[in-house]
């Protein structure tokens, strides 16, 4: 059965992603002047990896670019010239352009060929630097003859003759030979004969095994290293001689050297650049564009597969138990019905939990490109940064990790810009030279909890105090507390920074920052002190599916409220209940004045009493403050599944989604933090409903 390889597409291009990380990572661990051998190894085999792989896809401009950054990683391998500081950079430089070049093709889009030529050229200058690049030798084998590695430009060699004989098991390693010999016709015009003496009978032919042979004269002076290239990918999974060409004729090969049969049988000569399909060329784009809107993949470990096999089969157990009550039913039976009813709530909580867990993934995924970053910023802005990860293998849903990334790069390039000094100015206020940035990441209570800490120069008070006065954020006269201050760089448009530069300044960040946060149902604080550094805190749900809800009431209609931002519930007494201006209202919560939320009023339904004696306040807390939500009254706590309402229907301010309870009404879930910036005194509610 013939295998559409464009069916393989989503695995390349997730692969070769991932293959990317690790180089990534393995460059910046890398120590110039004594490299690790493990470490060079590892990178060399995953360019080699994306190389194969390319080349087998026919994204040859993705295969040529990788063999000279192959070449250069096989001499370090080899020992054959050591590694500097400028070949980490240029190596680092090769994986964003790999990077590039991979999503271009990924999104059928043209590749930068500037930018790529750029690359080439730096890594072909850093070859050109080192004496032994020209004696490349391929690893010898018993089977590969001796052959001259002349240039492409010596007249006495005309081309080549190949022969290959591939191991019987070659299909097993998920190798093509169709795939190599298109490969050596890219060199050049190239005419193919098969051997088929072993072929045997059909009623014994092993589809999975190879019994055919070729020889191949090569048309082309072409060096004898790109021929070697092209069987590094399977030198051990074959046998091979190559003998150059000196005539019209091909020589003859030596005693030593494979040779086919009489019975070899001539095919056609094979195309200088094939395709990889015999389909037409616009189809590949259409699947490629189909890979590159696929909504992606989760890698999940085998015993989380395990795990949710097992409580698939416990639920089919209970409802096979619970089906024999359709052949009859009486009253003796009702502790059994108990029972199955409540081991089917059981099974399905535990299949519920086992289906999350496959969603989580650690949120090293996030922090692995901190390193890189923070290692070319430091470049860029003459910095020293120590960079501290802790908390790595923390793991939350793959919809939040998505979500969060943008926001902690915007937080670690701030730290690094405006919260880390130079060496010097350090020096000065008696710190080390080199700056702390920490990344934390920890469960607390059902949240994940992500802290930003860096030990430099803090937020500067009146500097952000004298920028809010400018634009308008506050008066002159108005008293505000460290943290009222600190939350004022979340204003949209808000920067401190004397200058503009590629790195920040121009006051798109905190507020993005705040912005993407409360969309995943989260919250950001902000506690700093000048001189000694900054700490950020960000706090996230584990999950954007399932929500541990109170339901309350406002008349006739339901909401949710997360139950991860109630503090408390509790009768109003009139004596504690005070107004600002007339306006808003204040609740006394012992030695805090919190404002109160009239859901009612906001969302435009009828309540049961306005009179705030004869309801409840459910006290919560989001976005660094607190508010009292004015109620008619609480009723269960449950589960929600949660539904988009910006999906479905539209985005409607003060509500996060929506949820269809067991009597298959639907309820409004609270966003909560939304609430608590309408309520805050100086942002007092105005008369118009936030949702009709």
């Amino acid at each position: 059965m013939a295998i559409d390889i464009k069916q393989l597409l989503p695995v390349f291009f997730e692969e070769s992603f991932e293959a990317l990380e690790n180089m990534e990572r393995d460059l910046l661990a890398l120590e110039p002047g004594a490299p690790d051998d493990e470490a060079i190894n590892a990178i060399f085999r995953a360019a080699h990896s994306i190389k194969g792989s390319s080349g087998t896809f026919g994204f040859a401009v993705v295969s040529e670019y990788t063999h000279v950054l192959e070449t250069l990683l096989d001499l370090i391998r080899d020992g054959k010239r050591g590694i500097s500081a400028a070949d980490v950079d240029a190596l680092l430089e090769s994986v964003d352009v790999l990077r590039e070049m991979l999503q271009a093709v990924q999104d059928d889009q043209p590749v930068d060929a500037a930018r790529t030529g750029a690359s080439m050229k730096r890594l072909e200058g850093l070859l050109a630097a080192d004496p032994g690049t020209a004696a490349r030798p391929t690893a010898p084998t018993a089977a590969v003859a001796d052959a001259p590695a002349g240039p492409s430009n010596d007249p006495a060699i005309e081309g080549w003759r190949i022969v290959f004989k591939p191991h019987p098991h070659l299909l097993r390693t998920g190798n093509e030979p169709l795939r190599l010999i298109r490969e050596l016709a890219d060199l050049g015009p190239c005419e193919v004969v098969c051997d088929i003496a072993e072929l045997p009978a059909l009623d014994s032919l092993d589809a999975e095994e190879v019994f055919l042979s070729w020889v191949l004269h090569l048309r082309a002076p072409v060096e004898r290293a790109l021929i070697d290239d092209v069987f590094a990918w399977v030198e051990d999974d074959c046998d091979f001689a190559i003998v150059a060409l000196v005539s019209e004729s091909a020589a003859e090969p030596s005693p030593g050297e494979l040779s086919p049969p009489p019975e070899a049988t001539p095919v056609a000569a094979v195309p200088s650049a094939p395709a990889v399909s015999a389909e037409p060329a616009e189809a590949a784009p259409r699947e490629r564009r189909a890979a590159s809107t696929d909504a992606g993949s989760i890698r999940v470990a085998i015993d989380k597969i395990d795990d949710l096999i097992n409580k698939v089969g416990e639920l089919v157990i209970t409802q096979s138990m619970l089906g024999q009550f359709r052949d009859g039913f009486d009253a003796s039976q009702l502790t059994r019905l108990q029972d199955g009813l409540a081991q089917l709530e059981r099974n399905t909580r535990e299949l519920q939990e086992s289906v999350m867990q496959i969603r989580m993934l650690p949120i090293s995924f996030s922090f692995n490109r901190f390193p890189r970053l923070v290692r070319d910023l430091c470049q860029k802005l003459g910095k020293q940064v120590e960079l501290k990860m802790t908390g790595e293998h923390t793991e939350l849903d793959k919809t939040v990790l998505e979500k969060i990334g943008d926001p902690l790069v915007h937080l670690v390039r701030n730290a690094l810009d405006h919260g880390l000094e130079l060496p010097e100015v350090r020096a000065a206020a008696g710190k080390p030279e080199a700056g702390l940035l920490h990344l934390d990441a920890r469960h607390q209570g059902g949240n994940i909890v992500i802290e930003v800490r860096d030990d430099g120069a803090g937020l500067n008070r009146d500097r952000i105090l004298k920028r809010a006065i400018e634009r308008g954020l506050v008066g002159e006269s108005d008293l505000l507390t460290d943290d009222q201050v600190n939350h004022l760089i979340f204003a949209p448009g808000f920067s401190t920074a004397e200058s503009v530069s590629d790195v920040s300044g121009r006051g798109v960040g905190m507020d993005v920052v705040r912005r993407n946060i409360e969309e995943v149902g989260g919250s950001v604080e902000v506690r700093s002190r000048q001189g000694h550094g900054s700490t950020i805190t960000i706090r996230l749900p584990l999950t954007l599916a399932i929500l541990d809800g109170q339901l309350v009431r406002v008349g006739r209609e339901v909401y949710v409220v997360p139950i991860v931002s109630i503090l408390e519930s509790l009768q109003v007494r009139s004596s504690s209940v005070s107004a600002v201006a007339g306006r808003t209202e204040l609740y006394k919560l012992r030695d805090d004045y919190v404002p109160i939320v009239r859901l009612d009023a906001l969302f435009g339904v009828r309540g049961d009493s306005q009179r705030l004696e004869e309801g409840l306040l459910v006290m919560v807390e989001g976005d660094g403050a607190k508010a009292g939500l004015f109620v008619d009254e609480l009723l269960s706590q449950q589960q929600v599944v949660i539904k988009s309402l910006e999906t479905n229907f539209r985005r409607v301010p003060g509500l996060s989604g929506a949820t269809i309870l067991g009597d298959g009404t639907v309820a409004m879930i609270l966003d909560v933090a939304a609430l608590v910036r309408r309520a805050r005194p100086q942002g007092a509610p105005s008369a118009e409903p936030m949702a009709a």
